[in-house]
């Protein structure tokens, strides 16, 4: 802006100098004056290099060269000054005096370095009279630095070997699923998930009465689930026949014997070829087309909320398993134990009952974390979950220890999504019954671009050796791909590349003993913030390198599926030695749910800058 008098000022000053020339003049005859001044400085123009900069909060300075525009005749001496600099940040100043150019470095404090973001800066210039301005965007990068060692604290000493997964809900809602959308049996093996998790509900439980039987609703889910990815789906026996449940729902104690006895009619009717024959004398035969046992074999949903005490739950346990090991099977059956609803303090009140009680067989123990039931709470709120999901894997894991059976066994998380709640009967919110049922969009949209990478970095570091989506086919609040349509949703995409980039030990393959196949290493990597971006570093045993940089950065605390706030981090690659290629794939709210994320080929360098613009995940991949 530059200065100026005022025009009635300006109008007065006029009018008083041509009184004083009309004085003058008919005092000396009617002569010319002529006056002669070099006048105030003209207005002033300023020009940046750049709108926008990028400093880092290691200390990396960013520079900025201001030119200054003025008419002729200004020759008057020029300052600069930054306003709005974000504490913890110098400037360094070379005014352009009185010449046109000159220049501002702003350095990040490495102590006490503003918080990672983009800040608006002013920039002035003035000659004393004169003054003009601009705008400036200064961008405060992360830095993520990746070393050459093993992060040995991190996963299984160091491992990362966590499958990804996804799972299915057998019921009267889902059974035409695959034959309306015969396509999706290619899109469910597209995701190379690893033992796909079946869950059978209301009539999806096949028993219907103690004489009654139905495995129409249940296969119709099971038989295409089991001819694709590793074959070898878990079928969790997640519910009681509803014979045998109280007014409320749940397993009477007085059943478990005739729920021990159901779940040894399935695993005959799945894994062998005659079946079983019921109480009346009516024979159950899995199909012949479908010649693949089912291997793994969940033990309740849930009991934590469906009426089992943890002494229930492990007397229970203990029925089941042995009864299903003792009926006829083609394979050698596995058991994935507990599988808790959880949430504050579940672990810590379920965990050491069961760990101290069980004497049955168990091969993995499970849990499940969602991030919120109430589509009212705040993106911030959400994110904030996310650590505590690590820390109860950990205690899991440190339970399991004083128990020598258990004490090797993986911990898997068989539910993952952002929001648990689902409408009642009457369309109103089963976690909080007073509100209407509104699906949570953050399951499919950029805020789940963040919030997943973010929580399977958290669990594979914290050890955890499975993560499977809740669920396949459903709606913008759980799919991956919609139930009617079988379209992938964002949500798809991001599992799929989770997978392709941190492989788990393909099935069948001793990884130890290979130098081609996963496992991948955890490696050490330091950031300057990691309260906005999650940073996972791995590399596979042929030398690729894997960086992952997820932005969950909020931008206003009352965002509910906001778009969150950008971040530049710098991934300091120099520690790594010397690559060949790379490529970068970005997951955020610009990409096609349709059709999914393309990779760019980058040219690899010591520093590599990646910037997120809001919610999204990018994956940079470097070759020898």
């Amino acid at each position: 802006m530059v200065t100026r008098r005022s025009r009635r000022a300006s109008e007065f000053v006029i009018v008083a100098l041509l009184a004083v020339l009309g004085a003058v003049g008919s005092s000396c005859g009617g002569g010319a004056l002529t006056m002669t001044s070099s006048g105030p400085p003209g207005p002033l123009a300023m020009t940046l290099s750049a709108s926008s900069i990028t400093a880092a909060q290691d200390g990396t300075p960013a520079s900025v060269t201001v030119t200054i525009t003025r008419p002729a005749g200004n020759s008057a001496s020029i300052t600069l000054t930054a306003t709005s600099v974000p504490s913890g940040v110098t400037d360094q100043i070379t005014n352009p005096g009185m010449g046109n150019t000159g220049s501002i470095t702003f350095t990040p404090q490495t102590a006490g370095s503003p918080g990672s973001g983009t800040y608006l800066v002013t920039l002035n210039a003035t000659d004393g009279t004169n003054y003009t301005h601009a705008s400036l965007s200064l961008v405060i990068a992360i830095v993520a630095s990746v070393a050459s060692s093993v992060d040995t604290s991190a996963g299984k000493d160091g491992v990362l070997n966590a499958f990804m997964s996804t799972s299915f809900q057998p019921a009267e809602w889902d059974d035409s699923f695959f034959t309306s959308n015969p396509q999706a049996t290619t899109t469910l093996g597209n995701l190379n998930s690893q033992h796909i998790r079946l869950q059978p509900v209301s009539q999806g439980t096949p028993q219907a009465s103690d004489m009654s039987w139905s495995f129409a609703v249940i296969d119709s889910i099971v038989n295409p689930v089991i001819s694709v990815a590793d074959h070898s789906p878990e079928l969790q026996l997640a519910q009681a026949p509803g014979w045998m449940d109280d007014s409320n729902g749940d397993i009477e104690t007085s059943h478990f014997a005739d729920f021990a006895a159901y779940a040894a009619d399935m695993v005959e009717y799945y894994n062998t070829a005659a079946g079983f024959t019921d109480s009346t004398g009516v024979s159950h035969v899995h199909s012949a087309t479908q010649v693949t046992p089912i291997q793994w074999w969940g033990i309740f949903n849930e009991p934590n909320i469906n009426g089992l005490s943890a002494s229930d739950y492990t007397t229970l346990y203990n029925l089941v398993v042995p009864a299903m090991q003792a009926a006829n099977s083609d394979v050698t059956i596995k058991f994935v134990a507990v599988e808790l609803a959880d949430y504050s303090g579940q672990p810590q009140m379920y965990m050491p009952t069961f760990v101290a009680g069980v004497t049955a067989q168990a091969d993995a123990v499970a849990t499940h974390f969602y991030s919120s039931c109430n589509q009212m709470d705040s993106d911030q709120t959400v994110m904030s979950t996310v650590p505590g999901f690590a820390s109860d894997v950990q205690y899991i894991y440190s339970e399991m220890a004083t128990n020598p059976s258990l004490a090797d066994l993986p911990v898997w998380v068989t539910e993952n999504n952002v929001n648990a709640d689902y409408a009642n009967a009457n369309g109103y919110s089963t976690c909080n019954p007073g509100q209407i049922f509104v699906p949570d969009q953050r399951g499919t949209s950029a805020f789940f671009a963040a919030w997943r990478p973010y929580v399977f970095s958290q669990l594979v570091k914290a050890g955890a050796q499975a993560l499977y989506h809740w669920d396949f086919d459903a709606d913008q609040q759980y799919g991956e791909v919609d139930y009617n349509t079988g379209q992938t949703y964002l949500s798809y995409w991001v599992d799929y590349w989770l997978q392709r980039y941190f492989p788990a030990c393909p099935v069948g393959v001793d990884c130890a003993n290979t130098s081609t196949d996963a496992p991948e290493t955890i490696l050490n990597l330091s950031t300057t913030d990691s309260s906005s971006v999650e940073s996972l570093a791995a590399r596979n045993p042929q030398g690729w390198v894997t960086v992952m940089i997820a932005d969950h950065a909020v931008a206003n605390a009352s965002d509910n599926n906001g778009a969150g706030s950008p971040r530049t981090v710098i991934v300091d690659l120099s520690a790594l030695g010397a690559f060949s290629s790379g490529t970068q794939l970005t997951i955020d709210a610009t990409t096609s749910a349709t059709q999914g994320p393309s990779a760019t080929s980058i040219t690899p360098a010591p520093r590599v800058s990646v910037v997120l613009q809001g919610y999204g995940v990018t994956f940079l991949q470097l070759k020898p």
